[in-house]
């Protein structure tokens, strides 16, 4: 492990953790009604006096997504400018779904638009005008905004952790306003904050979800309901939750999210097909643009006139809910997007997921409503709102092949679950790991088992409610700081488009000053150099340039280093103490020749033998590969370039002071 590895192990996050989540357990098993009574007290003071403040948050949340992924910012990456992403299309939608919000869609794609449609909040109930408006609201709360609040965080953490080498925890969302405080108490007591509302967070959405599997193995094979089958449930989706965590995001939360995804389209075909497939349809098209129409007026609404409690119960619990939720799903999608630019980030995190989302609660919310509505099911609307849990597998008893639809459903549940519960855990580990993923065996097994040993503790006392409502609370402080982390952000970016506009085609000022060996350079360029002519270069012309100005700057008390341990690589670094430090790189970049390269090949080096490659003396600066070549460039045309780009930092500096 280099010196500036972070150690895979933070005591001082992992033991506070640890023992806060102890005692605020203990509290909620020793004295649940109390707890319940403190919580509900705060949750209920913050409805009353700050409603008005999360409706702004969330509302200023959601314009400044919209900003950064349409902006000039829109091309900057989350990662160097070399990088690419880390996983595909469908794998990073997959998981980005599953950690998202995929079990509130199982939990509350039938019950919450059937709610709405019998009890509205401002006009009659079980009519055509409920119908449309139960569809709206269902809508408003699962779209885009609740999608903003986690693609917020995660680009706030993904920026610095990618861009700026911070640690991947939420303490680096602080950078912009403490800067190198991050890495003291502050920083310690932001991620203690994190590890406890996710792990409290997970676990009651465990406990509460349970009772939705519970009542699906009813269903399909009369499973009794109640507190012991409940507990056998957890122990078993917690020990599935500590293998796919052993076995790493690559192989097992990856995996179910895609198998997640796979089940989800397949469940949600065969509501659409068996179900008024042309009523759903266009209720799809008419709910997307009922809800894109009164966005703006939901948005700000507060039912100020109408004096209703209903907000409280409804959208500013939603909104205290994502935003609670937020520390956890955002550092997760930031850990799965490595390598994505902003605008790409921004589409597929804020409408793909929406448009799957909204498209799921039409196929099931609207066909629920129309078995009521017009098909005189009544009983549908009854067993809702009698209990939450069951409502999934009463709407899938309407529908021809119910038993196989059932057990579409009870298996997505379990999986919902597993990533949920896998993936909470993972963030948990690197938040106490100072944002490292390949930590100790033991870290991954703790935390993974402690969610379930929490949710059944809570579960035996009647517990999950207080927590819940705690955790909600919790989001308020957690508003403030996303805020100003927000605004910190957009600062951080422009300085960083600064600099990248500053070095837009510097390369060209230092190729002209090479001019007098451009038959060299033409050389190289037609005859594609080998890897064994890119060292020679590296090291007759490259390492003498990097030693002259390394010697002249440290006879004027500068501290520079040189890397010279590898002969494909070479890296010159000039510290510069709290500030950012200037790096200029140079590394023999392989690539195939386009004269082996067919229409229908792909450009993979790794595919190809070497007489088939050529290589480039590429230049890496602290933000990435500037995808440029100086092979063949004189030794006074490589030390221009290294003079202009340090001139050029030096400018960075001062615009950033």
């Amino acid at each position: 492990m280099s010196e500036n590895t972070p150690a895979k192990f933070n005591p001082a996050v992992f033991y506070p953790s640890a023992g806060l989540i102890v005692l605020l357990l203990l509290f909620s098993i020793i004295a649940p009604d109390s707890a319940n009574a403190t919580f509900q007290a705060a949750q209920s003071a913050i409805i009353e006096n700050g409603s008005w403040f999360y409706v702004i948050a969330v509302a200023v949340i959601l314009l400044a997504v919209v900003f950064l992924g349409f902006s000039q910012y829109g091309a900057i990456k989350l990662g160097p400018d070399h990088s690419t992403p880390d996983y595909s299309m469908i794998t990073w939608f997959s998981m980005l779904f599953s950690a998202g919000m995929g079990i509130g869609l199982m939990f509350f794609g039938v019950a919450e638009p059937v709610m709405h449609f019998m009890s509205p909040p401002v006009i009659e109930g079980n009519t055509v005008e409920a119908a449309r408006e139960a569809m709206k609201i269902t809508f408003f709360h699962w779209g885009l905004h609740a999608w903003a609040i986690y693609a917020i965080v995660a680009l706030i953490l993904a920026f610095f952790a990618y861009r700026h080498n911070l640690p991947l925890t939420l303490r680096s969302a602080l950078y912009p306003m403490i800067g190198e405080r991050i890495y003291g108490p502050i920083g310690h007591a932001v991620d203690v904050f994190a590890v406890i509302g996710t792990l409290f967070g997970v676990a009651t959405s465990l406990g509460f979800g349970v009772a939705q599997v519970n009542a699906g193995f009813n269903y399909l094979f009369d499973m009794p309901i109640g507190t012991t089958p409940q507990i056998l449930l957890v122990i078993g989706i917690t020990a599935l939750a500590v293998i796919s965590v052993c076995t790493g995001l690559d192989k097992g939360i990856r995996r179910l999210s895609e198998l997640n995804m796979a089940l989800a389209v397949l469940l949600l075909l065969f509501v659409l097909v068996l179900g008024p497939t042309v009523f759903l349809a266009q209720a799809f098209v008419q709910n997307t643009g009922a809800y894109l129409s009164d966005i703006v007026g939901n948005t700000f609404n507060l039912f100020a006139y109408e004096k209703s409690d209903w907000i409280g119960g409804w959208t500013v619990f939603y909104w205290g809910w994502w935003l609670s939720w937020a520390p956890f799903v955002g550092l997760f999608i930031a850990r799965v997007s490595r390598g994505r630019t902003i605008r790409e980030f921004v589409l597929g995190v804020l409408l793909v997921p929406t448009g799957f989302t909204l498209m799921w609660m039409t196929f099931f919310g609207n066909s629920a409503i129309e078995l009521i509505l017009n098909q005189g099911v009544a009983s549908l609307g009854e067993m809702v709102q009698e209990d939450v849990s069951i409502a999934l597998f009463a709407f899938l008893e309407n529908f021809p092949l119910s038993s196989i639809l059932s057990f579409i459903a009870t298996i997505m549940v379990i999986v919902f679950f597993v990533t949920s519960s896998d993936s909470g855990s993972m963030v948990v580990d690197m938040l106490c790991s100072n944002g490292r993923d390949d930590t100790y065996l033991w870290q991954k097994i703790f935390w993974a088992s402690g969610e379930g040993v929490v949710a059944i503790a809570l579960l035996l006392a009647g517990g999950l409610g207080a927590l819940q409502t705690m955790a909600i609370a919790s989001a308020l402080p957690f508003t403030i700081v996303l805020l100003i982390a927000t605004y910190g952000l957009i600062k951080a970016l422009r300085i960083d488009l600064h600099k990248r506009e500053a070095l837009q085609n510097s390369y060209l000022t230092a190729a002209t000053m090479g001019s007098k060996n451009w038959k060299e350079r033409l050389h190289n360029i037609v005859d594609f150099p080998s890897k064994e002519n890119g060292q020679r270069y590296i090291k007759k012309v490259v390492v003498p340039a990097f030693e002259e100005v390394a010697e002249e700057m440290r006879n004027n008390d500068y501290e520079v280093e040189l890397d010279k341990s590898r002969e494909d690589q070479i890296l010159f670094k000039v510290s510069h103490g709290e500030e950012i430090d200037f790096v200029y790189e140079i590394r023999l970049g392989r690539h195939v020749r386009p004269a082996f390269l067919h229409p229908e090949q792909e450009a993979d080096p790794d595919k190809m033998s070497e007489d088939k490659l050529y290589y480039r003396a590429e230049v890496h600066l602290s933000e990435g590969g500037q995808d440029y070549d100086i092979m063949g460039w004189s030794k006074e045309a490589v030390i221009g370039d290294v003079i202009d780009h340090y001139h050029k930092h030096m400018h960075f500096l001062h615009v950033l002071r």
